[in-house]
């Protein structure tokens, strides 16, 4: 199992950077958004504990959703300012002192699930407005092998603790951003400023995904079997992510196209 949890977060970073190569970052960024490795992990959390302990990892990774936003929109607007290594350790400083503060709220569930779901469309209309880059992106192929490393071993790191933490814990660490943390530092290195505000911009789209899974869990878990409520969870995500594509999120935060 554990085997196989890094399996997926090493196929999520690829197929996050083979995306960035041929769509762009944005494309990348939304990819790396949805809940392609929470959601796997929660799976397995449903599996080897119980409905109400899954239910009060899924309330509480809700209740620390908010924490990744953040995380996000700081990112995007250090990299103006700072090389890479700063703002990821900004973004995270930021993303723990969030987190930490609002699990220790202790938020009504109500409350809760209504700033996990204001969180990311307030985030992106806050993201600094960006250059898009319409050109062929090129990734070396010992950049795509650091990429699954860096990502694989932040993944071990934290479920081999999240074992001995409680639900609040073990909440706050699935909404720790593993793909969030690993290709904007790259993307920055190589493609510049502009490039990594489209990725985050993109990942804060696709984290609508992330919240409405979450969402689903918390109020389906009580009534219908956790089979079917991850099920319909997933149903969810998948029909936001057709409608977002469909749509083509015009009210994503502009962008000034390079002639």
């Amino acid at each position: 199992m554990f085997a196989l949890k890094l399996a997926l977060v090493g196929a999520v970073v690829l197929a996050a950077s083979f995306a960035a190569r041929r769509f762009g970052h944005g494309v990348a960024g939304v990819l790396s958004g949805m809940p392609m490795i929470a959601g796997p992990i929660m799976g397995f959390v449903l599996l080897q504990s119980s409905p109400e302990h899954a239910r009060a990892i899924a309330l509480a990774t809700l209740a620390a959703y908010p924490a990744m936003v953040l995380h996000m929109l700081s990112f995007a607007h250090a990299v103006r300012c700072l090389p890479w290594w700063a703002a990821l350790l900004l973004a995270n400083g930021v993303f723990l002192v969030a987190g930490s503060v609002l699990l220790w709220l202790h938020l009504p569930t109500l409350a809760a699930c209504a700033l996990a779901a204001l969180s990311p469309w307030v985030a992106l209309r806050l993201m600094p407005a960006h250059r898009r880059e319409r050109t062929v992106l090129h990734i070396p192929p010992i950049e795509l092998v650091l990429r699954v490393a860096a990502a694989v071993a932040l993944a071990a790191a934290i479920m081999l603790g999240a074992a001995v933490f409680s639900p609040a814990v073990s909440g706050l660490l699935l909404v720790l951003p593993i793909t969030g943390n690993v290709l904007p530092c790259f993307t920055l290195a190589r493609h510049g400023a502009d490039a990594t505000i489209e990725l985050l911009s993109g990942f804060v789209q696709g984290m609508l995904g992330f919240c409405a899974l979450f969402m689903v869990l918390v109020a389906a878990l009580p009534v219908l079997a956790p089979g079917w409520a991850y099920a319909l969870a997933w149903a969810v995500v998948l029909g936001l992510a057709w409608v977002l594509q469909r749509r083509r999120v015009a009210w994503v935060v502009p962008a000034i196209p390079i002639d």
